[in-house]
């Protein structure tokens, strides 16, 4: 794949715009719900479309690039494993709603180190597959989230696993992501993290990376913080992986890390890969009456780190935002630095806490709409009225192409059409793993549309 290297936007056209909603109005008959089902306000949203989001998974491709190029099979699954984590990074602090993707929505997108392709294979439930690839390796998984409100926080979770293949080595890695935790929906300042277990299994070789992202614990001490270690198929293990999700991963050997762990165990704890307020459990009466009480909040929607609510009704069940610490207190002799992220643009809180990738997704080059499939989430008119900072128009837009989804599902009801068939993907168990996937067929970049018009 030959692409040229171009100049991309690094803003938006207008900052994003401010406006008071309330929340609890939309949220307080949700709890314990998926909030897949619900429709939520545009004033919620960041203009782009999941599929676009999920593109963002290719922000550190070259990491894939340096894998396929290790001799080592440890090597290369210590670079798979920067991969991952890497692809979580663009979430911190990105705590607008992206766009549901339309049935059969698509997007691409074609850099010099890799093209990808999205599509939305299906609606209910919504599940979106991707497929993307390169000279040295070929991406590609499906993706099935699920969000849930629980009174106090948002939990998500990205069902689905993910493949990395490299054909000329005949291996592979596949892994599931963790789940996402937005904690103070509803009450004080908005704040995330990623938290749980992630395993990347590599096949035939049967290595193995367990990975622990853990919760901001007491005092705030691992906030962002993830750890785990690489082990052969008898289960020894080789290598040590530490860092922060939001910042950097590097990587050393096992004996070394326990030789520092030794002498240094004030630096580590035992942690929690559980979100903090996850179930009903965690909201109490009290708070669910106070909740109720509400009459009027104050909600910054597009920007979710903002203030929320500014009520009498807060009480001591409302949670303090973690500050991340300036400097990694932990540091092993002879890591080798896997991963760094890239700064975002001085300016990324006026344009959604987008990072300087995620500014380009939505850029609309001249001739492309002459070019690109007509289902591209480029062309969606909602999506790029809120770009535009029209947020009436775009409310109007998506409701009608709410509407227009609606309407054709109806209509296939009607003649008896009981099952969408995707245009670009089928399904199909996943090679390594078994498991229920998506696998692309390989006809999207023949250029050759015949798309329903969906927009």
């Amino acid at each position: 794949m030959d692409v040229e290297k171009k100049e991309h936007r690094l803003v938006l056209p207008v900052p994003m715009y401010h406006t008071d909603y309330n929340i609890w109005s939309v949220l307080k008959n949700c709890i314990g719900k998926e909030l897949s089902k619900i429709t939520m306000p545009v004033v919620f949203n960041e203009p782009l479309s999941f599929l676009q989001r999920m593109a963002e998974y290719m922000e550190y491709s070259y990491l894939l690039r340096i894998a396929a190029a290790q001799e080592d099979p440890v090597a290369r699954m210590q670079y798979v494993a920067g991969f991952a984590v890497s692809a979580l990074a663009s979430n911190w602090e990105r705590l607008g709603k992206p766009f549901n993707p339309l049935l059969g929505e698509t997007y691409e997108l074609e850099r010099e180190e890799f093209r990808i392709i999205c599509e939305q294979v299906s609606h209910h439930p919504p599940v979106s597959a991707f497929h993307a690839d390169s000279k040295d390796w070929v991406f590609h998984g499906s993706i099935h989230p699920k969000l849930k409100f629980w009174g106090k926080n948002v939990e998500i979770q990205p069902k689905g696993v993910v493949t990395v293949e490299f054909p000329k080595l005949k291996e592979a890695y596949t892994w599931s992501n963790v789940q996402c935790c937005v904690h103070n929906v509803i009450v004080g300042k908005l704040w995330m993290e990623q938290v749980g277990n992630m395993e990347i299994t590599s096949y035939p070789m049967g290595y193995k990376a367990h990975l622990t992202f853990k919760s901001a614990g007491v005092n705030n001490k691992d906030l962002h913080h993830v750890e785990g270690y690489i082990g052969d198929k008898s289960k020894n293990k080789i290598r040590y992986i530490y860092g922060k999700w939001t910042e950097f991963l590097k990587c050393t050997d096992y004996n070394l890390y326990e030789e520092y762990l030794k002498e240094n165990p004030s630096k580590f704890s035992s942690g929690n890969s559980k979100c903090s307020n996850d179930s009903p459990s965690h909201t109490s009466k009290k708070m669910l009456q106070k909740l109720n009480s509400l009459k009027v909040g104050s909600f910054r929607s597009n920007s979710m780190s903002q203030e929320s609510i500014n009520d009498p009704a807060t009480d001591s069940t409302e949670e303090t935002i973690p500050k991340s610490d300036s400097t990694y207190s932990i540091e092993i002799p002879n890591s080798v630095a896997i991963w760094q992220v890239t700064p975002r643009p001085p300016q990324t809180s006026d344009y959604y806490q987008f990072t300087e990738f995620a500014m380009s997704l939505n850029e609309l080059e001249s001739g492309m709409d002459k070019i690109i499939c007509p289902t591209d989430s480029r062309l969606r008119p909602d999506i790029r009225k809120l770009e535009q900072g029209d947020i009436d128009g775009a409310a109007i837009e998506k409701n009608r192409l709410e509407e227009k989804q609606r309407d054709a599902n109806k209509y296939r009801k009607n003649k008896k059409i009981t099952e969408w068939k995707p245009k670009w993907f089928e399904q199909a168990p996943n090679p390594y793993n078994k498991q229920d996937d998506w696998i692309c067929t390989g006809n999207y970049w023949k250029r050759q549309y015949t798309n329903p018009d969906i927009f």
